[in-house]
């Protein structure tokens, strides 16, 4: 198993390989012949940064059967956007907006592709997987849900700050049975493996690719389980995905 993160160290952004409490530095991007360059940091040395940037980002809704509630099963994947812009590193706050008034964390496994998928089956995406990394899918109920819904979740689910991500991308383990946990202020509020998933990873990235092409660096959240949590100012939100590491976030 290997495991990338990204970092700046001064001014530059970087690619490495954290093996413990040491950082090797690549060069090249992560689907580009990465090579070390023989450069190590201490971790304590380093700011750690959202693992990758990706094209898009998308996301799963319902999709652990611990989540539903009343609510049927799906017969396909939910897909939703979350934009870009709405990414936050590790360690750095998930900031409330204005006017939100019941925000949510969502912990999660988030999947990055590793090649370009267009009309895949689910086999041939299985083997598409770059690796996986933690992500919390944070989302205001009262814009998603309320009764002043927005038409879309672009401000409930795709808010400045609303996509932590990290730290780091596991690659070569068995994402299908991954112990996931979320929690705040240090009591666990969900907990459950990555089996449980209604669709597994590679009917999800399937899906998706029947209408909208996959590119390396795309990420997908996978969906959470169990019930959420609303989060307040001064709350720290963990999200731990076995083997990948703690994503830690304050909010404010």
């Amino acid at each position: 198993m290997t495991r990338y993160i990204r970092y700046s160290h001064g001014t530059a952004a970087s690619y490495g390989i954290l093996e413990g409490e040491t950082v090797r530095e690549l060069s090249g991007s992560l689907f580009d012949s990465l090579q070390p360059t023989g450069v190590t940091h201490a971790l304590s040395a380093v700011k750690l940064l959202a693992p990758i940037v990706p094209g898009k980002i998308l996301a799963v809704g319902r999709n652990y059967k611990s989540h539903l509630g009343t609510r049927p099963q799906p017969e396909t994947p939910e897909m939703f956007y979350k934009p870009v812009s709405s990414l936050q590193n590790p360690e750095d706050p998930i900031v409330i907006p204005r006017d939100a008034t019941d925000v949510h964390s969502e912990g999660e496994m988030v999947v990055v592709v590793g090649r370009k998928l267009s009309k895949v089956s689910p086999e041939e995406a299985r083997d598409a997987v770059f690796g996986v990394t933690a992500g919390n899918d944070v989302s205001d109920r009262n814009w998603q849900n309320g009764e002043k819904k927005d038409l879309q979740w672009w401000r409930a689910k795709g808010s400045d700050t609303f996509a932590p991500l990290g730290p780091c991308i596991l690659a070569g383990a068995d994402y299908g049975n991954l112990l996931l946990q979320t929690r705040i202020n240090g009591e666990t509020v969900q907990k459950q493996y990555t089996s449980d998933l209604i669709f597994d990873i590679p009917t999800v990235l399937s899906w998706i690719s029947q209408w909208v092409t996959l590119l390396p660096g795309d990420i997908i959240y996978s969906g959470t389980p169990g019930n959420t949590r609303r989060m307040s100012p001064g709350d720290v939100v963990e999200v731990e995905l076995e083997q990948a590491g703690i994503l830690r976030n304050p909010v404010r």
